[in-house]
């Protein structure tokens, strides 16, 4: 009892509630001091992590300068949404037009109300400011291979007409498999025949064609889906497999993307600072979670490592119950699920223990203590979800090494989708864990 009681203490001295935006103060000035900030999110489906992270977005915009948001999204779909965005495409008048083009299910994680009103404010904020100035939306994730592959052979068509027959040989590779990247990877598990060599030889062309290329913004989306693509095709091959490796080599793809961005913007003389939205899973240190032992890393993770000094600024997200938008199978259609109260001594149970109300923690210089160094559940809520089986959604977590701040949302609630999700024929495959 005396560890509880000390733990709940310790959380009480670091936080403060959370009922405004002025009560975002605090952890809006720690964060503008790195240059990535990476915001998550305990579920997929949930209003009030999507809208606490948006409002502190905004106000890093505002306040600091970030010129970029990855997100843990598609690189075509959010390639729209960042030429929108930075007015290179008139012809759509609102986020919720653009955000109708998301088709890869789960469409709600980025095609919902609360994205949207985002986007809105985003993009008038952008057309108050030079072009050098307006902030850009880019997808990190790794599952577009047939999506980029076709944005390369269409910019080859129109820009690079002599390099087609080069980039036809990866896409006659693929051709069998019918935009199918399961049957694709299937395949190479019974025949040991795969893309490998022509995917490597279509990035190394497209490379080459890019550094041709007059307009920055056109040559870097080309090389972002060659990358895609590479990455992609062994991601696939991953996957049937059924280990661990593939979820590594996502979250290697997430961070080189978060890396090449940085790089590119630093070369062109621009912000390169930005923001990372994902999954709690993909943003929390995963050295701090029993991930780590069973050989798995992560973004948040591989970004501390690359980038230290304090350059890299971690905030998980977490509430007690309340209600998320989430699928009863992979491929499902969409539902309002109702999310139980945690277990007792998990991480959620003594934050509505010690806080019993919205409030932001801080976590300071010293990481150690009876709460922050206390190795307890931590829920993590993916796009399959079965609330009578919520005890196995908690992840051992040391919070104080995991992030830098947590924003405790109490009793939350559902997110609102655009549209309602359409089961696919055949869905995609299923991520390691569950949908994060």
């Amino acid at each position: 009892m005396n560890e509880i009681n000390d733990a709940i203490a310790q959380i009480r001295s670091l936080a403060h509630p959370l009922a405004a935006e002025v009560d975002l103060d605090g952890i809006v000035a720690e964060a503008s001091r790195a240059r990535i900030v990476a915001l998550g999110e305990a579920s997929h489906g949930t209003h009030d992590f999507y809208a606490w992270r948006a409002e502190i977005s905004r106000r890093l915009i505002e306040g600091r300068g970030i010129g970029w948001i990855g997100v843990e999204g598609d690189w075509p779909d959010c390639w729209r949404i960042n030429r929108w965005l930075l007015g290179a495409d008139d012809r759509i008048g609102s986020a919720a037009e653009v955000l109708a083009g998301f088709e890869r299910w789960p469409t709600w994680m980025w095609a919902n109300r609360e994205v949207a009103d985002f986007l809105d404010w985003l993009r008038r904020w952008n057309a108050g400011r030079p072009i050098e100035e307006r902030v850009g939306f880019l997808g990190l994730d790794v599952y577009s291979l047939w999506e980029s592959l076709a944005e390369i052979m269409e910019w080859l068509r129109e820009r690079r007409p002599d390099a087609l027959p080069a980039a036809l040989v990866a896409w006659k590779c693929f051709l069998p498999y019918e935009n199918d990247p399961q049957r694709y990877a299937w395949s190479t598990r019974l025949v040991p025949e795969d893309c490998e060599d022509e995917v490597v030889d279509l990035l190394v062309a497209v490379r080459e064609e890019a550094h041709r290329e007059d307009d920055p913004d056109d040559a870097f989306a080309v090389l972002q889906n060659a990358e895609v693509v590479a990455a992609a095709e062994r991601y696939y091959r991953a996957m049937v497999r059924g280990d661990r490796e593939s979820w590594n080599l996502r979250d290697l793809h997430m961070t080189d993307t978060v890396d090449r961005i940085v790089q590119e913007r630093a070369r062109r003389g621009l912000e390169p600072g930005g923001l990372v939205w994902a999954h709690n899973t993909h943003v929390g240190d995963a050295r701090a979670t029993e991930m780590s032992r069973g050989g798995m890393w992560n973004l948040g993770e591989l970004l501390r490592r690359r980038h230290a000094g304090g350059d890299v600024y971690l905030v998980g997200f977490a509430g007690y119950d309340g209600t998320v938008v989430a699928a009863d199978a992979w491929g499902a259609t969409d539902d309002v699920m109702v999310v139980p109260e945690p277990p007792a001594n998990s991480h959620e149970w003594l934050l509505h223990t010690a806080l019993g109300q919205p409030s932001v923690v801080t976590f300071g210089r010293y990481r150690s203590g009876p709460w922050l160094g206390a190795v307890l559940g931590h829920r993590a809520i993916g796009v399959v979800y079965a609330p009578e089986r919520d005890a196995g959604n908690f992840v051992a977590t040391v919070m104080g090494e995991r992030y830098d701040a947590l924003v405790w949302c109490e009793r939350t609630r559902a997110l609102t989708p655009l549209h309602r999700e359409q089961r696919p024929t055949e869905p995609e495959l299923e991520t390691e864990p569950t949908g994060l």
